[in-house]
Protein backbone atom coordinates (compact mmCIF):
# COMPACT_ATOMS: atom_id res chain seq x y z
CA UNK A 1 0.00 0.00 0.00
CA UNK A 2 1.52 3.09 -1.05
CA UNK A 3 2.30 6.08 1.89
CA UNK A 4 -0.55 9.27 1.63
CA UNK A 5 0.73 12.36 0.65
CA UNK A 6 1.91 13.58 3.50
CA UNK A 7 3.87 10.72 4.12
CA UNK A 8 5.20 10.62 0.27
CA UNK A 9 5.99 14.17 1.17
CA UNK A 10 8.00 13.67 4.26
CA UNK A 11 10.15 11.05 2.46
CA UNK A 12 10.84 13.65 -0.47
CA UNK A 13 11.72 16.14 1.74
CA UNK A 14 14.17 14.23 3.79
CA UNK A 15 15.74 12.57 0.91
CA UNK A 16 16.20 16.34 -1.16
CA UNK A 17 17.60 17.58 2.43
CA UNK A 18 19.92 14.49 2.63
CA UNK A 19 21.27 14.61 -0.78
CA UNK A 20 21.62 18.64 -0.95
CA UNK A 21 22.18 18.84 -4.58
CA UNK A 22 20.29 19.94 -8.26
CA UNK A 23 17.45 17.24 -8.25
CA UNK A 24 15.04 16.75 -10.79
CA UNK A 25 12.09 14.58 -10.23
CA UNK A 26 13.82 11.71 -11.92
CA UNK A 27 16.54 11.74 -9.71
CA UNK A 28 14.25 11.50 -6.94
CA UNK A 29 11.72 8.54 -8.37
CA UNK A 30 14.79 6.59 -9.43
CA UNK A 31 16.01 6.52 -6.32
CA UNK A 32 12.85 6.03 -3.69
CA UNK A 33 11.79 2.89 -5.88
CA UNK A 34 12.06 1.49 -2.50
CA UNK A 35 9.17 2.80 -0.65
CA UNK A 36 6.74 1.90 -4.07
CA UNK A 37 6.06 5.90 -5.29
CA UNK A 38 5.08 6.81 -8.40
CA UNK A 39 6.27 9.10 -10.44
CA UNK A 40 3.32 11.80 -10.31
CA UNK A 41 2.88 11.42 -6.68
CA UNK A 42 6.85 12.33 -6.23
CA UNK A 43 6.54 15.39 -8.59
CA UNK A 44 3.57 16.80 -7.12
CA UNK A 45 5.50 16.21 -3.74
CA UNK A 46 7.86 18.14 -4.97
CA UNK A 47 6.07 20.90 -6.21
CA UNK A 48 4.17 21.33 -3.33
CA UNK A 49 7.16 21.28 -0.94
CA UNK A 50 8.74 23.90 -3.59
CA UNK A 51 5.82 26.15 -3.16
CA UNK A 52 5.40 25.91 0.35
CA UNK A 53 8.92 27.56 0.55
CA UNK A 54 10.41 24.10 2.11
CA UNK A 55 12.73 23.40 -0.87
CA UNK A 56 14.41 25.50 -3.59
CA UNK A 57 13.67 25.07 -7.06
CA UNK A 58 14.51 26.38 -10.77
CA UNK A 59 13.38 26.12 -14.09
CA UNK A 60 15.38 25.52 -17.13
CA UNK A 61 13.60 25.74 -20.11
CA UNK A 62 10.92 22.60 -19.34
CA UNK A 63 13.08 20.96 -16.45
CA UNK A 64 12.49 21.90 -12.96
CA UNK A 65 15.70 21.47 -10.70
CA UNK A 66 15.14 20.88 -7.10
CA UNK A 67 17.39 21.98 -4.34
CA UNK A 68 17.51 21.81 -0.37
CA UNK A 69 17.11 25.34 1.23
CA UNK A 70 20.55 26.19 2.36
CA UNK A 71 19.58 28.42 5.42
CA UNK A 72 18.67 25.75 7.22
CA UNK A 73 22.32 24.33 7.22
CA UNK A 74 25.01 25.51 9.48
CA UNK A 75 27.11 27.71 7.57
CA UNK A 76 30.33 27.88 8.74
CA UNK A 77 32.04 31.68 9.68
CA UNK A 78 35.23 33.29 8.03
CA UNK A 79 37.38 31.79 10.44
CA UNK A 80 36.40 28.34 9.61
CA UNK A 81 36.29 28.87 6.45
CA UNK A 82 39.98 30.14 6.37
CA UNK A 83 40.80 26.92 8.70
CA UNK A 84 39.00 24.86 5.96
CA UNK A 85 40.71 26.39 3.49
CA UNK A 86 44.66 26.32 4.91
CA UNK A 87 43.50 22.56 6.07
CA UNK A 88 42.90 22.06 2.20
CA UNK A 89 45.63 24.20 0.90
CA UNK A 90 48.17 21.56 2.76
CA UNK A 91 46.62 18.46 1.62
CA UNK A 92 46.45 19.78 -1.44
CA UNK A 93 50.27 20.22 -1.37
CA UNK A 94 50.69 16.79 0.38
CA UNK A 95 48.60 14.68 -2.67
CA UNK A 96 50.98 16.75 -4.89
CA UNK A 97 54.14 15.59 -3.44
CA UNK A 98 52.71 12.36 -3.28
CA UNK A 99 51.60 12.58 -7.51
CA UNK A 100 55.53 13.92 -8.01
CA UNK A 101 56.84 10.57 -5.77
CA UNK A 102 54.69 8.60 -7.78
CA UNK A 103 55.53 9.54 -11.18
CA UNK A 104 58.98 9.33 -10.30
CA UNK A 105 58.82 5.76 -9.57
CA UNK A 106 56.80 5.51 -12.67
CA UNK A 107 59.83 6.76 -14.35
CA UNK A 108 62.01 3.96 -12.84
CA UNK A 109 60.32 1.42 -13.35
CA UNK A 110 59.48 2.53 -17.46
CA UNK A 111 63.32 3.07 -17.56
CA UNK A 112 64.46 -0.57 -15.82
CA UNK A 113 61.67 -2.35 -18.11
CA UNK A 114 63.18 -0.38 -21.15
CA UNK A 115 66.79 -1.62 -20.13
CA UNK A 116 66.79 -5.31 -19.45
CA UNK A 117 69.56 -7.54 -20.31
CA UNK A 118 69.87 -10.53 -22.17
CA UNK A 119 69.75 -12.67 -19.03
CA UNK A 120 66.76 -10.89 -17.63
CA UNK A 121 65.27 -11.31 -21.15
CA UNK A 122 65.48 -14.71 -20.91
CA UNK A 123 63.98 -14.88 -17.34
CA UNK A 124 61.55 -12.97 -18.40
CA UNK A 125 60.72 -15.18 -21.80
CA UNK A 126 60.73 -18.51 -19.10
CA UNK A 127 58.60 -17.16 -16.50
CA UNK A 128 56.36 -16.06 -19.21
CA UNK A 129 56.26 -19.90 -20.58
CA UNK A 130 55.58 -20.90 -17.21
CA UNK A 131 52.61 -18.63 -16.91
CA UNK A 132 51.29 -19.84 -19.99
CA UNK A 133 51.60 -23.51 -19.51
CA UNK A 134 49.77 -22.68 -15.95
CA UNK A 135 46.45 -21.11 -17.81
CA UNK A 136 46.56 -23.75 -20.42
CA UNK A 137 46.61 -27.02 -17.32
CA UNK A 138 43.78 -24.92 -15.84
CA UNK A 139 42.04 -24.22 -19.16
CA UNK A 140 42.59 -28.00 -19.84
CA UNK A 141 40.43 -28.63 -16.24
CA UNK A 142 37.63 -26.00 -17.13
CA UNK A 143 36.80 -27.65 -20.47
CA UNK A 144 37.21 -31.10 -17.95
CA UNK A 145 34.50 -29.64 -15.72
CA UNK A 146 36.72 -29.02 -13.00
CA UNK A 147 35.60 -26.31 -10.26
CA UNK A 148 38.58 -24.34 -9.32
CA UNK A 149 36.20 -21.74 -7.55
CA UNK A 150 34.62 -22.62 -4.68
CA UNK A 151 30.99 -22.17 -5.32
CA UNK A 152 30.95 -19.57 -2.17
CA UNK A 153 33.84 -17.90 -3.37
CA UNK A 154 31.97 -17.41 -6.21
CA UNK A 155 28.60 -15.96 -5.11
CA UNK A 156 30.35 -13.82 -2.76
CA UNK A 157 32.40 -12.26 -6.00
CA UNK A 158 29.40 -12.56 -8.22
CA UNK A 159 27.55 -10.00 -5.66
CA UNK A 160 30.40 -7.72 -5.35
CA UNK A 161 30.28 -7.55 -9.31
CA UNK A 162 26.53 -7.10 -9.88
CA UNK A 163 26.71 -4.32 -7.25
CA UNK A 164 29.62 -2.79 -9.16
CA UNK A 165 27.70 -2.66 -12.25
CA UNK A 166 24.69 -1.14 -10.55
CA UNK A 167 26.11 1.54 -9.20
CA UNK A 168 28.05 2.36 -12.78
CA UNK A 169 25.04 1.85 -14.27
CA UNK A 170 23.19 4.40 -11.61
CA UNK A 171 26.51 7.14 -11.40
CA UNK A 172 25.77 7.00 -15.74
CA UNK A 173 22.22 7.73 -15.29
CA UNK A 174 22.64 10.65 -12.84
CA UNK A 175 25.32 11.58 -15.45
CA UNK A 176 23.24 11.80 -17.92
CA UNK A 177 19.75 13.63 -16.52
CA UNK A 178 22.19 16.28 -14.83
CA UNK A 179 24.26 16.73 -18.32
CA UNK A 180 20.85 16.97 -20.53
CA UNK A 181 19.44 19.49 -17.89
CA UNK A 182 22.63 21.57 -18.35
CA UNK A 183 22.65 21.45 -22.29
CA UNK A 184 18.90 21.45 -23.17
CA UNK A 185 19.23 25.25 -23.31
CA UNK A 186 22.69 25.95 -23.71
CA UNK A 187 23.93 28.27 -26.24
CA UNK A 188 27.31 26.27 -26.34
CA UNK A 189 28.36 23.27 -29.18
CA UNK A 190 27.60 20.58 -26.96
CA UNK A 191 30.57 18.80 -28.58
CA UNK A 192 33.23 21.77 -27.92
CA UNK A 193 31.36 22.36 -24.40
CA UNK A 194 32.38 18.79 -23.38
CA UNK A 195 35.88 19.04 -24.99
CA UNK A 196 36.28 22.26 -22.74
CA UNK A 197 35.15 21.04 -19.61
CA UNK A 198 37.61 17.67 -20.04
CA UNK A 199 35.02 15.09 -20.16
CA UNK A 200 35.24 11.81 -20.95
CA UNK A 201 32.15 9.52 -22.01
CA UNK A 202 32.62 5.47 -21.45
CA UNK A 203 32.72 4.88 -24.99
CA UNK A 204 35.59 7.84 -25.60
CA UNK A 205 37.58 5.06 -23.62
CA UNK A 206 36.95 2.51 -25.41
CA UNK A 207 34.21 1.04 -22.30
CA UNK A 208 31.08 0.05 -22.88
CA UNK A 209 28.67 -0.85 -19.53
CA UNK A 210 26.71 -3.20 -21.73
CA UNK A 211 29.45 -5.63 -22.11
CA UNK A 212 30.54 -5.65 -18.59
CA UNK A 213 26.77 -6.31 -17.82
CA UNK A 214 26.66 -9.07 -19.50
CA UNK A 215 29.17 -10.97 -18.08
CA UNK A 216 26.85 -11.20 -15.06
CA UNK A 217 25.17 -14.32 -14.39
CA UNK A 218 21.66 -14.65 -15.78
CA UNK A 219 19.88 -14.05 -13.11
CA UNK A 220 21.45 -11.09 -11.85
CA UNK A 221 21.06 -9.44 -15.83
CA UNK A 222 18.97 -6.88 -15.73
CA UNK A 223 16.55 -5.88 -19.43
CA UNK A 224 18.75 -3.93 -22.10
CA UNK A 225 18.10 -0.42 -21.85
CA UNK A 226 17.16 -0.43 -18.15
Amino acid sequence: MAPKSDNTEAIVLRFVNEQNKPLNSQNVADALQKFNLKKTAIQKSLDTLADGGKISFKEYGKQKIYLARQDQFDIPNSEELNQMKDANAKLQEQLAEQKRAISEVEGEIKALQSNLTLEQIKEKDTKLRKEVMELEDKLEKLRGGVTLVKPEDRKIIEQMYSEKISQWRKRKRIFKDLWDTITENSPKDIKEFKEELGLEYDEDVGVNLQSFSDLLPKSKKRPRGW
